[in-house]
């Protein structure tokens, strides 16, 4: 099938000078062989398809998360299979030191902290196909701690062991949102308002995450032990 008519079901989504653009580009970038830069798009893109132009398309204000689900909507998804919604972390080495958002991120490749840009995916998986097709792509800020649960303040006393005398007991379902759980609230919520579904997540903090923007808990585990998930 032409890309011409692959990428004719984003045409509600794009004006037509930025789809004629969008297929130049992506010829080019199934072409190219090599580091993936605007500079090297232009030189393996057709007529229409010069540095300048490349650089307006990506400065352009495109809405990229409506793009990538009418894309898999039409093309990659079956109407009655099941289908997940899950959200991970991933890291882009990058050296330098002017690139917006540069800073350390685990990379589970090296097993350390490395310099490059963190961005936070969310991915529908087909279980029927065993294939993740991202829909929202959102780059992280290095300052901010992806802490799941509030720093506490450091005590200069030293306490004795054991539970401290009068402390109550505390209801495990009240948890308190850190910026880094409330980030990824609003971009499950912005991802559900295209989409809705069910999340598949593996912890306490995840379920009451999850409970908020009222949707169902399947654990990994019951997936993967009836073969849902490989």
């Amino acid at each position: 099938m032409k890309i011409n008519t692959l990428l004719s079901v984003v045409e509600p989504v794009l004006n037509r000078a930025l789809l004629n653009q969008l297929i130049v580009i992506t010829e080019a970038l199934l072409s190219m062989q090599g580091r993936v830069t605007m500079q090297g798009i232009s030189r393996w893109a057709t007529k229409g398809g010069s540095y300048r132009t490349i650089q307006r398309f990506f400065h352009s204000v495109i809405p990229w998360c409506t793009l990538r689900w009418t894309l898999i909507r039409h093309h990659l998804l079956d109407c009655n299979e099941v289908i997940l919604l899950a959200g991970d972390e991933t890291t882009v080495t990058k050296s330098g030191k002017k690139t917006h958002g540069l800073g350390r991120f685990f990379s589970s490749i090296y097993n350390k902290c490395v310099p490059g840009l963190g961005f936070f995916s969310i991915s529908l998986i087909s279980v029927k196909h065993q294939k993740a097709y991202p829909v929202l792509m959102k780059q992280l800020d290095p300052a901010m701690s992806r802490r799941v649960t509030p720093e506490k303040p450091k005590s200069k006393k030293k306490l004795p062991p054991g539970r401290p005398k009068g402390s109550k007991n505390k209801n495990r379902r009240d948890i308190e949102m850190t910026l880094y759980l409330l980030f990824l609230q609003e971009h499950i919520k912005k991802v559900l308002q295209l989409i809705g579904g069910a999340i598949t997540l593996g912890c306490r903090t995840s379920l009451y995450l999850i409970s908020i923007v009222s949707l169902h808990f399947v654990p990994i585990d019951f997936l993967k032990k009836y073969g849902i998930l490989l």
